[in-house]
């Protein structure tokens, strides 16, 4: 005869239905928290990639700027043997124009800018932000010096001599208000901000352990 077989017994701090069982850990597929997004050093070199593209639109918004800007008159005179430039419109609202111009032309790269690079990195993440809006500042600083370099000679007086008196000329290309610069980065974070408050992806809700 032989003695019945008993199944072992669980040791005294375990159960066989013990629910509280330890979450498996960060990383792993079921945990609490799962690693997701592209590693640091990815998004360092697309927020890179991002700057450099984005400030290289401020080549085509510096040869918008030339063409639409309007042009400000200028004549030049003899008075008491010496040269005088002045305005031919006192008037006029051009020098307006040309920071209005610069201004409406920043917003409408700020908002193209911003669409593009939500569509291109839906997720977001703050290196993308700060590319995008370094990038938006430099493109305005080099659409600047680019409407400056193409447009007439910032020396009014020695145009006016070479000219000669009486002829109306056009005066440099520039920008009344510094502030202007600040139109493309601003709308460009505004709009970017608001794509991924409505349509960014959003974090999934942290998984935890089934209790009976």
């Amino acid at each position: 005869m032989t003695a019945p077989l008993t199944p072992p017994t669980p040791p005294h701090n375990q159960s066989s239905n013990d629910a509280w069982q330890a979450p498996p850990p960060a990383g792993v597929p079921g945990g609490v928290y799962e690693q997701d997004g592209p590693g640091m050093k990815t998004e360092l070199r697309d927020a890179a990639v991002i700057t450099v593209a984005v400030a290289l639109g401020g080549v085509l918004l510096g040869l918008l700027w030339f063409w639409l800007a309007p042009h400000l008159p200028l004549v030049g005179e003899v008075v008491d043997k010496s040269w005088v430039v002045y305005r031919k419109d006192s008037e006029g609202e051009q020098a307006i124009g040309v920071d209005g111009t610069f201004t409406l032309l920043a917003l409408g790269f700020g908002l193209v800018s911003a669409v593009i690079v939500f569509l291109l990195r839906r997720r977001g993440g703050v290196p993308v932000v700060v590319a995008l809006g370094l990038g938006a500042l430099l493109g305005s600083v080099l659409a600047w010096r680019l409407g400056i370099w193409l447009g007439p000679s910032k020396d009014a007086l020695a145009h006016a001599q070479h000219v000669g008196q009486g002829v109306v000329f056009s005066a440099a290309l520039d920008l009344g208000a510094k502030g202007a610069l600040l139109a493309w980065p601003l709308g460009a974070l505004l709009v970017h901000l608001g794509l991924t408050a409505l349509f960014g992806p959003r974090d999934p809700e942290p998984q935890y352990p089934h209790q009976p």
